[in-house]
């Protein structure tokens, strides 16, 4: 059970590939499709190859996909059939449950859905297909690339940040005015309510 960093060579079908959440933002798995069909053959194969996906084998022989969700799932939704792999651990010698309870406490999996609430390990997507929809993720991802909050190592740093959003933006707001809701978003960001939250880079009073 120590993490071994060991590099898949042959490919794995995504379809196999297991999440560890269960939302992604559509939004940005949308960008990454947009970026994908926009790459020529010989460049495709070289992003493959520089963008494996990091695992955890799990029970079963199961590969649990503990980052790069979204690329997983536009990938999948491009039709790519198989991935390059990297195993950061090799968890298969362990019962389901104390998987789980390995995972939650390496902070290799959040299980949280479209609302927020906490959900059992039993209602993790089977597949990357399943991935559900969650605006304010699609919103948190947003918010950094403009400059809200700073890139940070924290674990699921951008649902912290979904779910702060969450508390306090409509859902139609998103659906109907996308960019108002990021105006509304950068304002909170830049407050003092949301200074506990990984890469908060609000004014400092002096």
């Amino acid at each position: 059970m120590i993490p071994i960093r060991e590099p898949i060579l042959h490919p794995i079908a995504i379809a196999t590939l297991r999440p560890t959440q269960i939302t992604v933002g559509m939004r940005e798995v949308r960008a990454k499709r947009r970026e994908w069909r926009a790459k020529k053959d010989k460049k495709a194969a070289e992003f493959l190859g520089r963008h494996m996906i990091p695992v955890i084998w799990g029970p079963k022989e199961r590969y649990y996909v503990i980052d790069h969700h979204h690329l997983a799932r536009a990938l999948h939704d491009e039709g790519v059939q198989d991935v390059l792999v990297t195993v950061v651990a090799d968890l298969r010698g362990l019962e389901l449950d104390a998987f789980w309870f390995v995972m939650e406490n390496r902070n290799w999996t959040h299980a949280f859905d479209a609302r927020g609430r906490r959900c059992d390990y039993a209602n993790m997507p089977k597949s990357v297909a399943d991935l559900v929809d969650d605006p304010f993720r699609s919103l948190a991802g947003e918010l950094r690339i403009k400059g809200g909050y700073a890139k940070d190592t924290t674990p699921f740093s951008e649902f912290l940040w979904a779910d702060f959003l969450r508390r306090r933006l409509k859902r139609k707001l998103l659906e109907r005015d996308f960019e108002r809701g990021l105006r509304e978003a950068m304002k909170l960001a830049k407050s003092k309510d949301a200074e506990y939250l990984p890469g908060w880079c609000g004014p400092v009073e002096r």
